[in-house]
């Protein structure tokens, strides 16, 4: 009966199953090609059947001739021609998928384990179709088959898929975007199929999450892939970019050197080097050389750690360590800045849709050769644009108050925020009020948490051009009060909870806060009743030659005379900023406030009290600040928005951003305030060093414009910049 049918019928049928096959003598000459393919049709799915009939019976020998169709070793021996006559296998097996219980286990691995998204478009076809009806009739296999898609979205795994060797036979080349494009049309279908699939995705796509130390190109692929799951799936929107800004921040935690070091360097990258090529174009059968590349540097995946030992046992040479040290950081930096700008388009891609802006091809769009499933939805109005966009910014606010405000360390990932919030001044308005609130308001937040918040409030009002005028002079406002609800709190006889609640703490970075902030926004705390603004040269000056300030910023001469003495504790850069602007405006003098300070050790002098009647013993606060030692070190480094030097991203940032250049006093006014200084800063150059980490840095005071403008809080490794130089 086998010899009776054509051979092309015939080609996949295995050799000991010809008594399932049907008698052909009832074809006739006429309609030829139809009745042959329904013939053909009929014999796979006879075979199929007994097979698995002949398994409940015992007789395994059909069945495991069907598994082993579904064998890459046994179907690759022929080529692309024989694995695309897998496709007649499939549509049989969607006739019996009722039947498809747990003694078939094996048979839906194979078929699950299939590069399928590698072969002709017509199996793909067939291979979605069948997975959707597998698993609407057979949930218990849903993990197996949604582990395999995941998994597939990954960098190493598309690797291995077009290493395959077979390729779709139409002209057009298959590439590594083309098999993402079909994995996502199946993951499309089945959310289709199973509104509830989000719950079971999640925790698939954490775990297939590559680890930090692997290379740019697999988190960049995989960031890429889940932020397109999200275009399509809002339910796990909010969650795949928490796990992508997890990854950002944990890799921006790890760099600790300052990346204009590195820069500087004449064998840093640029930014058309640090990310040269797109590896979704890559075309099957030219990344075969991939795969020992790649595990080549997973060997460089350990941690670069000076202390490490070579292999024979030995530590290795210094001049080693920092040029292994030097290269491994570059590689972060480079890898932060690719994953900060996917998540970048994938927001202004979320902003063009809401403001109806035409938008230009992005990252995340797929080909126009794909699947239609695979497409963007069809547009949405502009009041559902407005709409999603906002809820991604409250999404992206929740991961900051929960992540990012409490990672004293990261230099870039919070710039996501600042950003966002400078779309809309709703954004800009919420954004700050969370970080007032914690600072201010928000007593049981632990200190460092509100010292954080303070930071924040002080750097986004300072470097933000779209905060405005009226806004800041509210921020500044509300500090002040707080500054001066404080001092109250401090000299009052009958209130003990300054010291115990570590409120001194909180009161210095909040004396920092507007300490920077006046330095950056001082044109804008000028009073503007009776001021001819053209006729000054600073603006804001009154009839009496004497500028008329916001009237909150009267609480400043209190504070910096109060025996908290703020001055000696907050940045030196900051302080020493502060007093050259507040004397060369005419607001403050500090200088011999300043000199005290320097005469004195290091904590907080004596001091007069704040009332004839009362002073409290300064012992009980200088116990405060030496528990919370490590957060006053963190409230002299820590400037969150430090001026923005990732290549890739940048141009997100710098038409948002406020560089110092732009605010700095002239030099003439610079210089009336170096004369007055010139002979105490002969005696002491330097004054307090800055703390950078665990490096001390210091600031010559004739060149704090220039390291104002790049405040960073990042140390520098001396052997490391030497040996980069």
């Amino acid at each position: 009966m086998l010899s009776s049918a054509p051979s092309q019928y015939t080609a996949q049928i295995p050799e000991n199953s010809e008594h399932f096959l049907p008698r052909r003598s009832s074809l006739g000459p006429q309609n030829t090609n139809a009745t042959d393919d329904k013939y053909r049709k009929d014999i796979y799915l006879a075979f199929v059947k007994d097979a698995l009939h002949q398994r409940t019976k015992g007789n395994s020998e059909p069945y495991n001739e069907l598994v082993r169709q579904f064998n890459p070793t046994i179907f690759l021996q022929d080529g692309a021609s024989s694995a695309s006559q897998l496709r007649p296998w499939i549509i049989s097996l969607s006739h019996v998928i009722s039947q498809l219980g747990n003694t078939h286990a094996s048979l839906v691995e194979a078929v699950v384990a299939l590069p399928w998204a590698t072969m002709d478009a017509a199996f793909v076809k067939s291979y979605i179709a069948f997975v959707g009806m597998l698993v609407s009739a057979r949930p218990e296999y849903l993990g197996p088959v949604l582990g395999r898609t995941i998994e597939g979205l990954t960098f190493q795994s598309g690797l291995r898929a077009l290493n395959t060797g077979i390729a779709e036979t139409s002209s057009s080349p298959l590439t590594r975007g083309v098999v993402y494009d079909r994995l996502h049309s199946l993951l499309q279908h089945l959310l289709s199929l199973i509104p509830t699939l989000s719950h079971t995705l999640q925790p698939i796509i954490v775990r297939n999450f590559p680890h930090k130390r692997q290379e740019k190109v697999a988190q960049v692929t995989y960031i890429r892939n889940l932020l397109r799951i999200s275009n399509y799936c809002p339910e796990l929107s909010d969650r795949i970019l928490a796990i992508a800004i997890d990854r950002a921040i944990q890799i921006d935690v790890e760099i600790q050197v300052e990346l204009e070091e590195i820069e500087t360097n004449e064998d840093a990258p640029d930014a058309d080097e640090i990310f040269e090529f797109d590896p979704f174009d890559a075309v099957v059968g030219n990344e075969a050389h991939e795969s020992e590349e790649d595990e080549e540097e997973e060997v460089d995946l350990d941690d670069l750690s000076s202390d490490e030992e070579s292999v024979d046992g030995g530590s290795q040479p210094p001049h080693e360590n920092v040029l292994a040290s030097s290269k491994h950081i570059r590689d972060m930096v480079a890898k932060l800045d690719a994953i900060l700008k996917l998540i970048f388009e994938h927001f202004n891609h979320t902003h063009s849709i809401a403001i109806s802006r035409p938008m230009t091809p992005s990252r995340h769009d797929p080909p126009r050769d794909a699947s239609p499933s695979s497409r963007p939805h069809s547009p949405i109005s502009p009041e559902q644009g407005r709409a999603m966009r906002r809820s991604q910014f409250l999404a992206l606010l929740a991961i900051f108050d929960r992540t990012i405000i409490r990672t004293f360390k990261s230099r870039y990932t919070q710039f996501l925020l600042f950003w966002y919030s400078s779309l809309d001044p709703e954004f800009t308005d919420l954004f700050q009020g969370l970080l007032v609130s914690k600072a201010l308001f928000e007593a049981d937040q632990p200190a460092v948490t509100r010292v954080a918040a303070a930071s924040y409030v002080a750097s986004y009002v300072s470097r933000a051009q779209f905060v405005d005028r009226d806004s800041a002079r509210r921020v500044v406002g509300l500090l002040c009060e707080y500054l001066a609800s404080q001092l109250d709190l401090y000299a009052d006889p009958y209130a003990n909870d300054f010291a115990s609640a570590s409120q001194p703490t909180v009161f210095f970075a909040v004396s920092q806060a507007i300490f920077l902030i006046f330095c950056f926004r001082w044109r804008d705390l000028v009073e503007e009743d009776e001021v001819d603004v053209e006729d000054s040269v600073f603006g804001g000056m009154s009839s009496s030659g004497k500028k008329k300030w916001i009237p909150e910023l009267d609480v400043i001469q209190r504070v910096i005379t109060s025996p908290l003495n703020p001055l000696k504790v907050c940045s030196p850069n900051v302080v020493r900023q502060f007093a050259r602007v507040a004397q060369s405006t005419d607001f403050i003098y500090c200088y011999s406030i300043l000199e005290t300070n320097r005469r004195t050790e290091y904590g907080m002098p004596p001091s007069t009290p704040l009332h004839t009647n009362y002073q409290r013993p300064f012992t009980s606060s200088h116990a405060v600040m030496a528990r919370d030692h490590t957060v006053v070190a963190d409230l002299n480094t820590f400037f969150p928005f430090d001026p923005y030097r990732l290549p890739l991203s940048y141009r997100y940032i710098e038409g948002v951003y406020r560089e110092w250049a732009s605010v700095a006093l002239d030099e003439d006014a610079d210089d009336e305030s170096e004369e007055g200084d010139e002979d105490e800063e002969e005696e002491a150059p330097y004054g307090s060093p800055m703390v950078l980490g665990s490096v001390e840095q210091p600031c010559e005071a004739d060149d704090l414009g220039r390291s104002f403008g790049g405040m960073s809080i990042s140390p520098l490794r001396p052997a490391a910049l030497a040996m980069m130089g």
